[in-house]
């Protein structure tokens, strides 16, 4: 969706914004009025993206941020193409091109203004600079993130979905490098090898690679690119969503377990979960 936005929007002017929700816009404090007024006449620089969190520069100091919530979509559609059924806010350009529009069925996601500051040597909107850089930033520096992953003292795959730790790893993705490294998600983060941390952070980094490349992962009309069009990564998924189904590397069925309202596929026999902890002897108390 970055890449789609970049190549429609940057170097636009913006002449007009209409918001057809307030929910859209909720983040943005000062309201609809102030949301529409800031925006015009501003260009839309370039698109930028740091973990689930999308940004369109409006010059030095302006971005306008999205987060797509469960059912975001920024579509660039030619002016006068049907309205969508839940289209929240419109943007119109000064060539009269195609505009933006953000169609957001379950209102969720979001736009808003930001101030951008500067943080560990890159430009941010204010509201995320505390998230950390992805493995797909260039500067994403992994022996440090390696050191991070090894100090938390929680589950591995609860760790990875830590935005603050390393962002852009979601469930899907997640689950897919557990299993390319043959780790449980509930293996403790801080038990791990250097070595194992650093393998599972490069497992990480390809199949999100291999995804983007496929268009990512879309389970349903909702998850598309600017142009409307779904991935299909969801056919290279070896453990995320196929339960029951034979592991590619030893054929036992895939299970699924409950994690953080969610869930988590792996294999129970190249990711065994971990064994749990005893209870030292002299440290049990009997029943009084």
């Amino acid at each position: 969706m970055r890449r789609g936005l970049d190549r429609h929007v940057s170097d636009r002017v913006i002449s007009d914004v209409e918001v057809l929700h307030p929910r859209a816009i909720r983040r943005h404090l000062p309201g609809a009025a102030d949301f529409s007024t800031r925006l015009k006449g501003l260009p839309m620089v370039a698109a930028q993206r740091r973990g689930k969190y999308l940004w369109v520069e409006l010059g030095e100091d302006l971005a306008m941020l999205a987060h797509l919530g469960m059912s975001g979509q920024m579509l660039v559609q030619p002016s006068g193409t049907p309205d969508e059924k839940h289209l929240r806010v419109r943007i119109r350009f000064a060539d009269d091109g195609p505009e933006l529009r953000f169609v957001d069925q379950r209102t969720f996601g979001g736009l808003a203004l930001a101030e951008v500051v500067e943080k560990d040597g890159a430009r941010l909107p204010e509201p995320i600079a505390h998230i950390a850089r992805d493995p797909m930033d260039p500067d994403f520096d992994l022996d440090a993130a390696v050191r991070a992953l090894r100090a938390r003292k929680s589950e591995v795959k609860r760790a990875l979905l830590d935005q603050t730790l390393v962002s852009g790893i979601g469930n899907i993705y997640a689950d897919e490098a557990l299993w390319r490294t043959r780790l449980h998600g509930t293996r403790p983060a801080s038990g791990l090898t250097k070595a194992l941390a650093t393998e599972l952070l490069k497992h990480a980094t390809d199949v999100m690679h291999e995804a983007l490349d496929q268009g990512g992962t879309s389970f349903d009309a909702l998850y598309v690119n600017v142009n409307g069009q779904s991935g299909y990564f969801d056919r290279s998924l070896n453990a995320y969503g196929q339960e029951n189904e034979p592991c590619g590397r030893c054929g036992t069925s895939i299970v699924r377990e409950a994690f953080m309202n969610r869930s988590s596929f792996s294999c129970p026999v190249c990711q065994p979960k971990p064994r749990a902890s005893r209870v030292s002897r002299g440290t049990a108390r009997r029943p009084a």
